[in-house]
């Protein structure tokens, strides 16, 4: 992978016709050492938030030991970047076979399941005996962008004879839920965790670990969420009152929250028509996120003849992507020097979250332009 002090430094020896995204390895440090600092558990990073292997493997460096997969590939590339990382295959619905070659390939221990028929067919492929199996139950909140519990999360009342049933297959049985994906509220936590109290309280015997999922939000211009801090207090609140085994655990399965801050695109300026822009990247590229509600834009700076383009007038823009579809347009105006111009160039930050997994080939267009800025004084746009 080319490395760069700066943005700066790669467009005075580069000039780009393709977009490339910049990985600032000290900042993807940082930002995941605060959430292993503050989060009251262990943290399993969720690898579909961002897949690519110098990503994973700074998370890795930083200290996650975990990681969230949800599919045979995502454990593969742990188990290829990650030396000693313990995979946990979160997902209910699995491709046929996929838990028995996660098992005797990887050594995968951890599974879940949501619904008796599931808990049969994972017992069919895996050796219950070596194994803890997840019961992931349905919560909802209001603050949350996306109800992930409309697709996945057995009902509260089916949650007891689950753990039951996984435990008389051999397993040691556990609990799992999400409350969203992008929650807005740490109130939300605080809700779920007492669900849960009331579940595990239910049961006959006591749970050692506890999933409680993802939903870390990021926040992003016009588009402000309370700060990780205020969430990891609402969580230390909640599991003060769950009753769990002596040696009990809290797991979180941060994605965004940890993938977001460290990677940024650098696009370039194709036309302007007066206060349109188009750019060679869009929605069917690294934008896609944006085709679904929540944010509508990321920080921007802008550069021209490799250096950032500051001062001045600023006005209002509007963002086009490269391809013939007429939907390719950026939901969200961006404040640019009212210079800008064709040939400049754009670098949008906080990008790292749900970005580079979700590129297609569309038209033509596709760029796998990955480089290291390295500087340890340089920060992305904010």
């Amino acid at each position: 992978m080319n490395s760069f002090q700066s943005v700066r430094d790669l467009l005075h020896v580069w000039q780009p016709e393709m977009p490339v995204y910049c990985v600032y390895p000290h900042v993807y440090i940082d930002s995941t050492q605060h959430f292993l600092r503050g989060f009251p558990g262990r943290v399993l990073y969720a690898v579909k938030a961002n897949d690519d292997p110098a990503v994973v493997r700074m998370m890795h460096q930083a200290g996650v030991t975990d990681f969230d997969c949800a599919s045979l590939p995502e454990i593969a590339l742990v188990n290829e970047n990650c030396p000693g990382a313990t995979c946990f295959f979160m997902v209910p619905v699995r491709l046929r076979g996929a838990a028995r070659i996660a098992q005797e390939k990887y050594g995968v221990r951890h599974f879940v399941v949501d619904h008796p028929k599931g808990l049969e067919l994972l017992a069919g492929e895996i050796d219950m005996q070596r194994s803890v199996v997840f019961a992931r139950m349905a919560v909802h909140h209001n603050s949350a962008i996306y109800d992930l519990s409309s697709k996945f999360g057995a009902p509260l009342k089916e949650i007891p004879g689950l753990i039951k049933e996984i435990a008389d297959l051999g397993a040691e049985p556990a609990l799992a839920f999400n409350v969203g994906s992008s929650v807005r509220s740490p109130d939300a936590y605080r809700h779920a965790l007492g669900v849960a109290a009331d579940v595990l309280t239910e049961l006959p015997f006591r749970l050692r670990l506890v999933d409680i999922g993802g939903g870390y939000p990021r926040s992003y211009p016009g588009y402000v969420m309370p700060p990780l801090d205020d969430y990891f207090a609402a969580i230390r609140e909640g599991i003060r009152d769950l009753p769990l085994a002596e040696g009990g655990e809290i797991l979180g399965e941060p994605g965004r929250a940890l993938a977001a801050p460290g990677l940024t695109a650098l696009t370039e300026v194709l036309l302007r028509k007066d206060d349109r822009l188009y750019i060679n990247d869009g929605l069917y590229g690294i934008f896609w996120e944006l085709r679904f509600e929540g944010h509508n834009r990321y920080p921007v700076r802008a550069y021209r003849n490799g250096q950032p383009l500051n001062g001045g007038e600023q006005r209002s823009f509007r963002l086009f992507g490269p391809t013939c579809d007429s939907t390719d347009i950026l939901p969200g105006a961006v404040d640019l020097p009212a210079e800008i111009d064709t040939g400049d160039y754009l670098e949008f930050g906080n990008i790292g979250a749900y970005s580079l997994g979700g590129r297609t080939r569309f038209n033509g267009h596709f760029s796998d332009n990955i480089v290291h800025i390295d500087g340890k004084d340089e920060l992305p746009p904010v």
